[in-house]
């Protein structure tokens, strides 16, 4: 009997552990988690795009460009305060991703900006992106799109 109980706690722990890293993605050094994004109304125009980068090597690497066929063009943008009025410009240098820190795009922060939308982007589908880092290269991701307003993404989708 402890033999099947060990054998199970076992498939147990090998189970959630690929569930959970079942949207992870790695190139080089750098590790992407929790790509999403939120739904759009039928006639947005844009839309943004949110996960972490940790960069588990020694030397900085920096997202430098993104593309998605779901949009026209898309940026790394940030948004930040300029005295009183929150602000949102594209990161012209790119994104840097230090060694051993993990930088997250999220609502408010850093975020991929995808600008002129071919189709809403609906609850529970997936919008593809390529992320070009400077030194690690590019990755294709996916972004599983969030309800309108999530301020994260949803964990028991997994």
């Amino acid at each position: 009997m402890t033999n099947r109980l060990a054998t199970l706690a076992l498939l147990f722990v090998a189970t959630f552990a690929s569930v959970a890293s079942a949207h992870d993605y790695k190139i080089g050094s750098l590790e992407i988690d929790q790509p999403w994004t939120r739904a759009t109304p039928p006639t947005a125009r844009a839309g943004g795009g949110f996960l972490t980068i940790t960069n588990k090597g020694t030397t900085p690497d920096r997202l430098v460009a993104v593309r998605s066929p779901a949009s026209e063009k898309a940026e790394v943008h940030e948004m930040k305060m300029d005295g009183s009025v929150m602000r949102m410009r594209a990161l012209e240098n790119g994104l840097e991703i230090p060694p051993g820190a993990t930088v997250a795009l999220k609502p408010g922060g850093y975020h991929i900006m995808l600008m002129g939308l071919k189709a809403p982007f609906a609850k529970n589908t997936k919008i593809p992106v390529t992320l070009v880092f400077e030194k690690a290269g590019s990755i294709d991701v996916v972004l599983t799109v969030q309800e309108m307003g999530a301020s994260q993404p949803s964990h028991h989708k997994h």
